[in-house]
């Protein structure tokens, strides 16, 4: 609970710049507490008129001003907050009760009962456009993992969403998995990874890509190859490049520069495209393990899809082949000189 203050705290701190900004002239009065006329309107049901009621700073410093919730029974939350999440989807212009739905968010995860509420107001968050503050991605993972360890499924907790009217779709879920991967919370995220289709939201290369990006972020590069092969091999998707990229340099500053390779022959194998970048990267990695034939080898096939190495890169190759190769010569040279020598004697 104490986690959840400070965030709350810093919650509230994150708007007083913005709202300092709004103009003044409709604002509540100082005298008056924003929270009370927020629940006038909602006990007269003018919903559409509780974003207009968020231009007034002084009145929200130090609570949020939907905490009188708590006084209702939890079905009646529910319905109330469904009405107005209702109520604002025709307001425009879309953004318009973006700080009506972020205090909603926030008061309802820091509840006794933020599931599956806060999923439908963030899923209404989103689809107006909107983006919660940062601050909502640790309320989220908080509540997440309180739930989770009631021994509740990923798929159990999603799917309650339709006890309220709701749907749970993939734009929810990612950014659940990206709240989860802001505080590190990886294995988590890769249980929601895998507990989406069984709550009918099939993972979308956003769902991987963010994942995936997390874990190479931390260099779980065995863990990150598995999820790129199961989202190309299971799913059909195509990971986005910029994700390559990052599952690629975190493989070359491991070193495992074969690993690096084999991704880059799977995802060729199975019709996906590669970068110039993701190309470039490896050869580089090649070239620090000298590695001078597998650079090659890459090379080649990058030319092959008509890309071609900087003119540095390929110098490097040629060198390095050079000295392989003269290598193996002399190598052998002495093997013989030493073979003949012996037969003299």
């Amino acid at each position: 609970m104490v986690i959840r203050a400070t965030v709350q705290h810093r919650f509230l701190l994150h708007f007083r710049p913005f709202l300092s900004q709004c103009p003044s002239a409709h604002s509540v009065s100082s005298l008056q507490n924003l929270g009370q006329v927020v629940r006038e309107e909602v006990e007269a049901k003018n919903y559409v008129k509780i974003p207009d009621l968020f231009i007034s700073l002084e009145s929200c410093q130090n609570s949020n001003p939907f905490s009188f919730f708590s006084s209702f029974p939890q079905n009646v939350q529910v319905q109330i907050v469904d009405e107005i999440l209702q109520s604002f989807i025709p307001i425009r212009p879309r953004s318009k009760p973006q700080l009506a739905y972020s205090y909603l968010l926030s008061y309802t995860l820091q509840s006794s009962h933020p599931f599956p509420l806060a999923l439908a107001i963030l899923q209404r968050t989103l689809r107006s456009g909107c983006l919660p503050v940062l601050q909502t991605r640790v309320l989220l993972s908080s509540a997440w993992l309180e739930r989770r360890c009631l021994s509740q499924s990923v798929d159990d907790i999603l799917l309650q969403m339709q006890t309220i009217g709701y749907t749970p779709d993939c734009g929810t879920c990612n950014y659940l998995l990206s709240s989860l991967c802001a505080v590190d919370q990886l294995p988590e995220a890769v249980k929601v990874l895998n507990g989406m289709g069984g709550a009918g939201c099939i993972p979308d290369s956003n769902s991987y890509g963010t994942v995936i990006g997390a874990m190479s972020r931390v260099r779980k590069t065995a863990e990150a190859q598995d999820l790129l092969k199961q989202m190309v091999v299971q799913y059909g998707l195509t990971p986005g490049q910029g994700i390559l990229v990052k599952l690629l340099a975190a493989l070359r500053a491991n070193r495992e520069i074969w690993n690096a390779v084999e991704i880059i022959e799977f995802l060729e194998k199975e019709g996906n495209s590669v970068g110039f970048e993701s190309y470039e990267l490896v050869i580089e990695g090649c070239l620090e393990k000298c590695e001078y034939v597998l650079a090659a080898k890459v090379a080649t096939g990058m030319t092959e899809r008509g890309f071609i190495p900087y003119i540095a890169v390929r110098q490097k190759i040629i060198e390095g082949l050079c000295s392989f190769l003269n290598d193996i010569a002399g190598r052998s040279s002495h093997g013989l000189w030493q073979s003949n020598a012996a037969r003299g004697s």
